[in-house]
């Protein structure tokens, strides 16, 4: 089966988070369902420079008023095409924002023109591939199904939610300027409270949508996580999937890691102590036996990294020390900078992010925080158990999946992965910190959490093989369908 799947971003080439993880990984565990995935992705500067072997296969005279040319190539055993539009891609900055931090002006046309060039693959414009099914992610591809629904193309859609609070919302004023008729401004398409949606559109016209963990599934139904599409939502249930997310085990390996100074694994933990003593001097940090929290995420309220702001005294005054490791809200940057300043060689605050110091410092920490207010599943603490690095997290989401409370049952019946708090406030992450510092003291037990983490294995196998089956599905009821309709 030929599946094209849309993204805005795809690691190892391009990465903001963990849906470049998720569209880098996904693909390569198809293959073993039978699968074969071409991806489609922007062609920003940083993936032409690396993705320097591709060769150009179809050129876009008038992309929404755009010239552009598709290419096509392979890199680190993926099969892709690169959107190569300079008027739109070509720019300093990220893949949304500029160098200031600001969202590009023209995302909604960057975006369109991503999803309108798919939806003419998929329709057919490639003379020698056609996909059997698409697969887009989030709201910047979201826009795919609808301009194929327009083009009366009837290869079927899988939507994935990474995270619904991203929507593409824009102006209704831009639907003409998209090449979509006003037919698409009503409530079962684009028109979302006068404006348009992207992701809404995608969520309307798709076949089948899937989400980042079954509980995160359950939780967008409701108002409180829904973010104003609970209605769609709860409409299209029957429709609607959660699927954890993997990760790829060869590339988080602690045994074979190439960025860090010393390889581990669980019958050689020992050594991950020489990789602790790299990340304090990484960081300017005091080297003595005091646990190191760490947290590697974005720096925003949906991860409460605010409420981590507040509480990280808790764990430097009983002699831990933190590393905070992202980029995000300039108000929480500016206050864990605050929180640092009165712990000074007890506490750092890096804004930015790189793959390498990410991969040191869950070998090289005791404990990952991830107090998210919701998380649609999360990979950081995935890597974390792998790293035998102890999470704590809120209960939402795939948190509340993917790790095991360390109570008293779960300890004593030795399956405890990490420490869950709720209610998801100030307070619920003051006492999960106390928590994991007092077990941390207990030498024996804090090794045992750290190797039932490393016994976890969140491959990608059986999520992969449960897309697939949605796949499979999709096409045979498609065939289904066109042979009753030549009856």
């Amino acid at each position: 089966m030929k599946v094209l799947s849309v993204t805005s971003e795809l690691f190892p080439l391009v990465k903001t988070g963990g849906l470049a993880d998720v569209t880098g990984s996904l693909p390569k565990a198809l293959m073993s369902c039978g699968m074969e995935t071409t991806s489609l992705l922007p062609g920003y500067p940083v993936v032409k420079q690396q993705f320097d072997t591709a060769v150009p296969v179809m050129h876009f005279d008038n992309l929404l008023g755009e010239q552009a040319t598709l290419l096509r190539g392979e890199f680190d055993g993926l099969d892709l095409f690169v959107l190569d539009a300079p008027a739109l891609f070509d720019r300093p900055g990220g893949p949304y924002v500029d160098a200031d931090g600001n969202d590009h002006a023209d995302n909604w046309k960057r975006f369109a023109a991503l999803s309108r060039a798919a939806a003419e693959i998929a329709n057919g414009l490639l003379p020698d591939w056609q996909p059997d099914l698409v697969h887009t992610h989030d709201w910047q591809s979201a826009l795919t199904s609808v301009y194929m629904r327009e083009m009366g193309c009837k290869v079927p859609v899988v939507i994935t939610i990474h995270n619904l609070a991203f929507q593409g919302q824009y102006g209704a004023d831009r639907l003409s300027a998209i090449g979509l008729p006003d037919s698409t401004y009503t409530t079962e398409c684009l028109e979302y409270f006068g404006d348009i949606s992207y992701l809404k559109g995608g969520l309307q016209t798709a076949d089948a949508i899937t989400t980042v963990s079954p509980t995160y599934a359950r939780e967008i139904l409701t108002p409180r996580f829904g973010m104003g599409l609970d209605g769609v939502l709860n409409e299209r249930v029957m429709s609607l999937r959660g699927i954890v997310n993997g990760i790829d085990l060869d590339v988080w390996d602690p045994a074979t890691d190439p960025f860090l100074p010393r390889n581990y694994g669980a019958t050689t933990l020992k050594r991950k102590r020489e990789n602790r003593n790299v990340l304090l001097q990484r960081f300017g940090l005091e080297e003595d036996d005091g646990p190191v929290f760490s947290a590697v995420t974005r720096l925003t309220w949906q991860k409460g990294m605010d409420m981590f702001a507040d509480t990280a005294d808790e764990v430097l005054y009983r002699g831990g020390k933190i590393i905070v490791f992202g980029k995000g809200d300039h108000e929480i940057e500016e206050a864990l900078k605050r929180t640092a300043a009165r712990f000074p060689g007890r506490m750092a605050v890096h804004i930015g992010y790189d793959e390498p110091t990410a991969h040191l410092i869950h070998a090289g920490s005791d404990a990952i925080v991830q107090p998210s207010r919701f998380e649609p599943c999360g990979l950081t603490q995935l890597y974390a158990l792998r790293y035998g690095c102890v999470p704590v997290v809120s209960r939402t989401g795939g948190l509340s999946e993917t790790i095991i409370d360390a109570n008293d049952a779960a300890m004593s019946a030795r399956v405890a992965t990490g420490f869950q708090f709720h209610p998801v406030n100030p307070d619920g992450l003051r006492l999960a910190l106390r928590r994991a510092l007092d077990t941390y003291s207990d030498t024996r037990n804090w090794a045992r959490l750290q190797n039932q983490g490393m016994k976890t294995r969140f491959s990608w196998e059986r999520s992969a093989e449960k897309y697939a089956a949605i796949y499979r599905e999709l096409v045979r009821r498609r065939i289904g369908d066109a042979q009753a309709f030549d009856a």
